[in-house]
């Protein structure tokens, strides 16, 4: 049975995700480092580390019989674009805002 990839909100909507991608944030961490900051199994975290994975949130690297997960932009890229879409919708907004405001001034 093939898991459905989720699209970068619901990967990032669980707060677990959010705190592996902050902890990696500040550098590259073996799974068990990662596991060992929740109060949940190893496996349960390497759930969460396979969705971050499979969304291209995180890439991870084998190095001897550690398994090294780093961030990658991947998947932080749906996410920009989406910000950006909205950065620019209020920006338009705002500069009409601020022109009728002056019009008005002016009058």
């Amino acid at each position: 049975m093939e898991q459905q990839r989720l699209d970068a909100f619901q990967v990032i909507a669980d707060p677990s995700r959010r705190q592996i991608l902050y902890l990696l944030s500040k550098d590259s961490l073996t799974i068990n480092a990662l596991a060992e900051n929740f109060d949940m199994s190893r496996p349960a975290v390497s759930k969460h580390i396979k969705v971050l994975d499979n969304a291209g949130f995180i890439s991870i690297q084998d190095v001897g019989r550690e398994r090294y997960c780093s961030l990658k932009q991947d998947g932080f890229n749906e996410l920009n674009k989406w910000l950006e879409y909205y950065d620019s919708f209020w920006e338009r907004k705002l500069k009409n805002l601020g022109a009728l405001l002056n019009e008005r001034n002016k009058k």
